[in-house]
């Protein structure tokens, strides 16, 4: 009731970029005072009794995670707060986009909050300070027991000014540069705000840059890191199934489903939040038919609660992320869905 008073009355006037960069200091600030962020972690972020198993017990990933719901890739695009994430309860964080050099990003203003809708509207288009400062941070956090505890994934992107005819080496000098510091990648072709990227979902463009991605990352760790491909909710429900077949085909570890859609009238960007859970569920459901049993699919688009929450796992997802209902809901709703997920049910192995 506090932050939803406090969201209504104070951050709903400052501009949505700015407020989104104040918070996420605030929460990376707080993460490293010792004795705040053992009292913010025990009043919001308290762990579930049971990790999701890791991969080598019927789990999904390479290790366990502590909960079922993880954070979105685009609230942390440089990997700056991932313990301060982590201390809200999220069980596993995805930092990024990452692209091969450094971008501003799309001008501004490019990200706008629909409250009514439950949903944020952005046209970011993949601002970062590049893949080497990237790894660098990843490299500091897991310099730390605290920071090789958490899960963490990379989501890494196309550079903007990179032809498409070269998007292969792009993806791939990414993927080496930040696979030793990641428990997963996510190749991202799916944002509808680098021009040009999401042709790259087509399988005869997105097989070569995951082979490459594959290669350069199991090279960089010296292990094999878990790889996913990240999937728009605007494809042709054939090209799911293509996309699905060549997963399988190529031995990948999953699919993230899915990224913001371009299916609105609101303007330029892709629209995230409740308006997505349905077609989201569709996407999921349809992969899992595709798939099997065997990769993991990680659901996102819509989920605002426990009900949501429930309908993207019996849809056939193995773990769940969230981003803009974090923004509407506050910081003690990641770990309050993890808990009650754990008590609810145990995730399907």
């Amino acid at each position: 009731m506090l932050y939803d008073l406090l969201y209504k009355t104070v951050l709903t006037r400052i501009d949505p970029e700015v407020i989104h960069d104040v918070c996420l200091d605030a929460i990376a600030v707080t993460s490293r005072v010792p004795l705040l962020r053992d009292v913010v972690r025990q009043a919001w972020g308290r762990r579930p009794l049971f990790p999701v198993p890791s991969a080598n017990q019927g789990g999904p990933l390479a290790r366990p995670v502590p909960g079922v719901l993880g954070l979105a890739a685009g609230m942390d695009k440089e990997g700056q707060a991932v313990e301060g994430l982590d201390m809200l309860g999220f069980g596993f964080i995805e930092v990024g986009t990452f692209t091969a050099r450094p971008q501003p990003g799309n001008d501004r203003p490019r990200m706008w909050r629909y409250p009514q809708m439950r949903a944020v509207r952005n046209r970011m288009g993949f601002n970062n300070s590049g893949a080497d400062e990237a790894a660098r941070r990843l490299r500091e956090l897991r310099s730390t027991p605290r920071g090789r505890s958490i899960v963490v994934g990379a989501n890494i992107g196309k550079t903007k000014t990179t032809p498409l005819s070269e998007a292969v080496e792009d993806y791939r000098y990414s993927a080496a540069a930040v696979a030793r510091w990641a428990d997963y990648l996510v190749v991202n072709v799916s944002s509808p705000n680098t021009p040009g990227l999401r042709e790259l979902q087509g399988v005869e463009s997105l097989r070569p840059i995951l082979q490459a991605v594959r290669q350069a990352a199991d090279s960089a760790a010296g292990r094999h890191v878990p790889l996913m491909v990240k999937i728009a909710p605007d494809l042709a429900d054939e090209d799911i199934d293509a996309v699905a077949d060549l997963v399988t085909d190529m031995g990948l570890d999953g699919v993230v489903a899915t990224n913001t859609t371009i299916d609105h009238d609101l303007g330029e960007g892709g629209l995230s939040g409740s308006p997505l859970l349905p077609r989201s569920l569709e996407v999921v459901r349809r992969l899992r038919s595709r798939l099997g049993e065997g990769p993991t699919i990680i659901g996102v688009g819509g989920i605002s609660s426990i009900m949501d929450a429930e309908l993207m796992l019996d849809a056939g997802a193995d773990l769940l992320q969230a981003y803009t209902a974090f923004i509407y809901n506050g910081p003690a709703w990641p770990g309050r869905i993890n808990r009650a997920l754990a008590t609810a049910r145990r995730p399907r192995a």
